[in-house]
């Protein structure tokens, strides 16, 4: 026979633990609680051989324990340590970073995370009969630990890139609505993620690719979208027509639409976009002949 003895003061934890135990597919165990010096304790007999067995199923049981909650604990004071400096607003915004990425690649995070819990557990239990639930959560679980430090660490980095990016339109924008407008109508045809700016006459727009005129490049690549988007600021029309011919709204679009605002009108079958289509349509039947 083996034991083990679980202690908390948390009488929830207490409660999902005799809940786990009551309704799990473990044979061969029973378990009581009691009360003893600063402790609530829930002991677990387990009553057979196959001690691997047990370990096995109790690990599984408190890696799923640890998950489901503690972690939102965890995650909140490694930001408020580790990331003090933000102010408390800031800090929410990347908590729920965090809970954007671990629900996005939650297959990814979750294997990993219950892994490194498993193997921590099993090899404690395997050693010791007590396990003091909050201290070795505090103390025995670095690799996991560090999992949730990394994932903290890229919510991080995508709060302070979309800080950057809201701090880049508000730029924009106040340039946008504080010079005079250039011309009336501009056209930008937009398929398969690039642009093409006709003029009201629907005569083309040639890009500006000059660097010492742009008032927006990429820091990250010059694609034809940045030029168009220095084009558009540097003609500043009171009107763009924004012709979807994939009826595709992407972030280049988002962008704009955040920029120019009420000057945006989006048109998905106007007749520029009908001989846009057809043409796409056109072409596409050639290239699989």
């Amino acid at each position: 026979m083996k034991s083990l003895c679980i202690k908390t003061n948390n009488s929830k934890i207490l409660d999902y633990l005799q809940n786990e135990l009551k309704y799990a597919d473990i044979k061969n165990i029973c378990f009581s609680t009691n009360t003893f010096k600063n402790y609530k304790n829930i002991i677990i007999h387990y009553l057979s051989n196959d001690f691997s067995y047990f370990y096995s199923k109790m690990s599984s049981l408190l890696s799923f324990l640890i998950i489901d909650e503690f972690e939102d604990i965890l995650l909140k004071r490694f930001i408020n340590k580790n990331y003090f400096y933000f102010d408390s607003i800031e800090r929410d915004k990347i908590l729920k970073n965090c809970y954007n990425l671990l629900s996005d690649e939650y297959y990814k995070y979750f294997d990993d995370k219950f892994q490194s819990l498993y193997d921590s557990i099993y090899s404690f239990i395997s050693n010791n009969k007590v396990l003091v639930l909050d201290g070795f959560i505090n103390f025995r679980l670095q690799k996991y630990n560090s999992i949730l430090d990394k994932i903290i660490s890229e919510a991080v980095s995508n709060y302070i890139v979309e800080k950057e990016y809201m701090e880049f339109i508000s730029l924009l924008k106040l340039y946008v609505n504080s010079q005079p407008s250039n011309t009336n109508i501009v056209h930008l045809i937009y398929k398969k993620s690039e642009s093409t700016l006709l003029d009201e006459n629907k005569n083309l727009i040639i890009n500006s690719d000059e660097l010492f005129n742009a008032k927006y490049l990429s820091d990250i690549s010059f694609s034809s979208n940045d030029y168009t988007l220095n084009t558009l600021l540097n003609i500043l029309p009171k009107k763009i027509y924004i012709h979807l011919i994939d009826n595709n709204i992407d972030e280049f679009i988002n962008t704009l639409q955040l920029i120019f605002e009420n000057r945006i009108s989006i048109c998905l079958n106007c007749d520029i976009c009908k001989i846009y289509k057809y043409n796409q349509k056109n072409s596409d039947m050639m290239k699989n002949i």
